[in-house]
């Protein structure tokens, strides 16, 4: 969407900035919810990661929330869960040169629940006493992904007046009622995850600097490749600087169109872009896009206490412009006054709704204009920001934003930034909830002939206003290191828009942001990280990447940030015990006393952790490791296996899950070190509790039960139990060798989570040794043996089970595992003290519990910086 209400004008960017620009927006903090650039200044190097969780309310109580396999039902939303969205963002920027700079983003969002896919008439929902019901003679029947009014019943279908306004049949069965009211019919999906990775490379002159950039978005069924160039240009003594930026976007849909609702869907305008998967058999609708932009923005240094800034873009878009999920209800109206047999009521004429694909124009032409001020309020040291942002579109969409935020400082680091905004638009032309045009239906052709070139019953493009307002809570360390939490509340509502004539409450919605970032001015430290060598050692060398609570900070005061990132796949053969297992034992003995009939073909788990340490002491150290966690399973269907009748192949679609994991804490207490020049020995014991903060209750649409089923365990977020986690770890080196060992284990201490289940306890034992041939260099090869329990009870509610991974006795086993790594800390120079390790871990044998996929191995990188 060009015109969204979540978009606000371009905020002054401080490394683009003059230097009595940057010392106005030095106290500013955007609220991290918006999505937005962060505003205070920050010259140099630097490292982010940014958690937030969207939650939307509860829709309208007229909303419906759709059933399966065609049989007939409404339900309110109460009943689904509300669409959530989580999202981990990271930043890096980092001086490659003189003048030379590189950042780096990474984005992933993962969302799940339920959202609006078409809209029609409420009165087509409801029985005589305005009640909605499954059995009476005007029922909303909705199947799959998509809605369509199958059957209306022996009364005469969808009624309408002769200005084509609904009617509801009256308690006297006879007499009808008129009936504006509308309903969203809201479907609800599987978790979805969207990554995206981007850079931007840029030059600095004293009065001018260019940047390039590009980056890659990717989710299951949509691809985005985009490339940017900018400019700026200083003059006027750095009072005034020119922003020049260009853009395109190639973009790749490749929707799967639901086997329950393809055939009550009219494809006929995109036939010409379905085609069939050739791995699945199932139908896809496949289009391209492409969006050019430009944006020129001046900003101007008013006095040393304010500053302004205006800026004009276009944008053009061509190509595929619609959205494959949303659907259009449309009404073939029989013109005869005496079809109905009652005087003023006019007939479906077939009795039923016909569900289109929305058509959007090919061509979309988009232009911006915004300004903004900043006011520096010396007598609070406070900062102000005002902006405005207008919008307009070829579609008929005129949009406005208006947005204050008041930047606070409090003293001791502290900051807090109340922010408000209002946001409101037109309508698009060819927005329309549903279609009542007269005439026959006839054929396909004839059909889609009777109706608009385009339309769309999508609310975003619905008029509308929306109003929000949130804090930001920020805490500045005088080591470079910054917390910020945010909290915004929306709320979306057609009474909001200027002017009056927005859209019904039946589109009404609101939600809330919450947000938790964590910034490491690298540039602030300097040289600081240089510690690193006086707390570990310059010839210590390093654990491998892949091993934690390998170190300890052994002064008080000593804090560190590092990022972990681990990546395990599982592919190939499955696993009995230690052989390999056909598919006629995984049918006959996989399922317990059923039979199986899907399998894992592979899967790929990511994890994102924070590692947070802390001396209070010169012997404990304290840690908080929160985790971000994405899978990804695909299954097959298992050889001589068929799958029950009443079960259609969900399964075929990949499964995905992604969001918070458990987070963990820990307490380091050193026990022995003995310190030396060339060598030394250090041993420590870490206590540490895992609280389940990961969903162990996400649910899977595959069946076509009213409630979906619960995904596969090993898919599941976290433990859901409360887990405690010792690890007791020696160390030691001799001139350029290194090496240690550690036993680590995990203890449920709870017998089942929420949902029924406990995984098993784990234990395990490794030891490593590293050379280093360089000071700062170390290579290592470690060991790796790993026992882990079968998986206890299971869910409490029925779930439909269809292969190894949904059940327990398949989890858990016996691994033997070697590790080949490399760590190096920086020596000197801007990102000194700064370490970095890689480690691959090779599977030597399993010795599995049940029937599992075969593992690949798993990849284990980190970063670090101790000061």
């Amino acid at each position: 969407m060009g015109a969204t209400d979540r978009t606000s004008g371009p905020r002054v960017t401080p490394e683009h900035a003059s230097p009595a620009l940057r010392a106005l927006t030095a106290a500013a903090l955007v609220l991290p919810g918006l999505m937005s650039p962060a505003a205070h200044a920050a010259e140099g190097d630097e490292a982010d990661f940014q958690y937030s969780r969207y939650q939307e309310g509860e829709r309208h109580p007229l909303s419906t929330f759709l059933d399966f396999n065609g049989v007939p039902g409404i339900r309110n939303l109460p009943n689904n869960n509300p669409i959530e969205v989580d999202s981990l963002h990271g930043t890096a920027k980092v001086t490659l040169a003189d003048r030379v700079k590189l950042v780096f983003n990474y984005t992933q969002d993962t969302w799940s629940g339920a959202t609006p896919i078409a809209t029609a008439p409420a009165a087509f929902g409801m029985n005589a006493t305005g009640n909605f019901t499954i059995n009476g003679p005007k029922t909303t029947i909705v199947t799959g992904a998509s809605p369509y009014v199958q059957s209306i019943g022996s009364f005469g279908g969808a009624a309408f007046d002769a200005r084509l306004n609904p009617l509801r049949l009256n308690p006297d069965f006879v007499s009808y009622s008129q009936d504006k009211r509308l309903a969203h019919t809201l479907s609800s999906a599987s978790p979805e995850t969207r990554k995206q990775g981007d850079f931007k490379l840029g030059y600095e002159w004293n009065e001018a600097a260019v940047d390039v950039g590009g980056g890659i978005s990717l989710e299951n069924d949509y691809e985005s490749r985009f490339a940017t160039l900018g400019g700026r240009l200083d003059f006027n003594q750095k009072l005034t600087t020119v922003n020049l930026g260009l853009s395109y976007t190639n973009s790749h849909t490749k929707a799967v169109i639901d086997h329950d609702a393809s055939p009550y869907i009219d494809t006929t305008a995109f036939d010409h872009q379905i085609g069939v998967d050739d791995t699945t058999g199932t139908e896809t609708l496949s289009g391209n896009r492409q969006d050019w932009g430009a944006n020129l923005s001046l900003s101007q240094v008013l006095s040393k206490n304010a500053v302004i800034q205006t800026g004009a873009g276009y944008t053009r878009s061509t190509g595929y412009m619609e959205n494959p999920y949303k659907v259009v209800e449309a009404f073939f109206v029989n013109p005869d006054p005496n079809f109905s047999g009652i005087p003023g009521v006019f007939l479906a004429a077939d009795g039923q709704a016909h569900a289109f694909l929305e058509q959007r124009p090919d061509v979309r032409n988009q232009w911006t204009w915004d300004v903004r001020y900043v006011q520096h309020v010396p007598v609070v040291d406070a900062a102000v920001h005002l902006g405005y942002r207008y919008y307009h579109d070829d579609w008929g969409i005129d949009a406005h934003t208006f947005d204050a935020d008041w930047a606070q400082p409090l003293g001791r680091g502290w900051t807090v930034t109340p922010r408000v905004r209002y946001y409101s638009q037109d309508a698009a032309d060819f927005y329309h909830p549903f279609l009542a045009v007269l005439g026959d239906p006839g054929t396909s052709e004839e059909r889609l002939k009777k109706l608009p070139g385009s339309f769309s019953s999508d609310h975003r493009l619905s008029g509308y206003g929306a109003l929000s307002g949130g804090v930001t809570v920020a805490k500045q360390f005088a080591k470079g290191v910054s917390l910020e939490a945010g909290f915004e509340y929306y709320t979306h509502e057609g009474s909001l828009k200027l002017g009056s004539g927005g859209e019904e409450d039946f589109a009404d919605f609101d939600y809330w942001v919450a947000n938790a970032a964590l910034k490491v001015n690298l540039s602030a430290l300097g040289g600081g990280g240089a510690g690193d060598h006086h707390h570990h050692g310059h010839h210590a060398g390093h654990a491998p990447a892949g091993v934690m609570f390998d170190h300890m900070l052994s002064q008080a005061g000593d804090f560190m940030a590092g990022y972990r990132y681990m990546y395990s796949r599982q592919a190939g053969n499955m696993l009995h015990g230690e052989s390999d297992a056909g598919d006629a034992a995984i049918v006959a003995q996989g399922c317990g006393a059923s039979a199986c009939w899907k399998a894992p073909e592979e899967m790929d788990m990511h994890m994102h952790m924070l590692d947070i340490m802390y001396a209070p002491t010169d012997w404990l150290n304290l840690m908080l490791m929160p985790q971000f966690m994405d899978m990804h399973m695909s299954l097959r269907d298992l050889d001589g296996a068929t799958a029950p009748a009443a079960i259609p192949d969900h399964g075929d679609h990949p499964h995905t899950t992604g969001g918070v994991g458990d987070t963990s804490m820990y307490a380091l207490v050193k026990l022995l070190d003995v310190p030396g020049h060339h060598s030394g020995h250090h041993i420590h014991a870490a206590l540490g509790v895992s609280a389940p903060t990961g969903d162990v209750g996400i649910k899977l649409r595959r069946n076509h039960l009213h409630d979906p089923g619960f995904i596969h365990y090993g898919m599941q977020l976290g433990s859901g139990t409360w887990d405690f986690k010792p690890s007791l770890t020696y160390t030691g080196r001799l001139e350029d060798w290194s090496w240690g060992a550690q036993l680590s284990g995990t203890k449920r201490l709870e017998d089942s989570n929420d949902v029924g289940f406990a995984f098993g306890d784990i234990f395990q034992s490794t030891a490593w040794a590293g050379y280093n041939p360089l000071d700062w260099l170390t290579f290592s090869v470690r060991g790796l043996y790993t026992l882990q329990g079968e998986l206890k009870g299971e869910f409490t509610v029925p779930n439909d089970r269809s292969g190894p991974m949904d059940f327990g006795t398949s989890y858990g086993g016996r691994y033997w595992d070697v590790g080949f790594g490399v760590s190096a800390t920086v020596p000197a120079g801007d990102f000194q003290g700064n370490r970095f390790g890689v480690e691959w871990l090779q599977p030597v044998e399993d010795d599995v519990n049940g029937f599992q996929l075969e593992r690949v191995g798993s990849l284990s990188a980190t970063w670090s910086l101790a000061f």
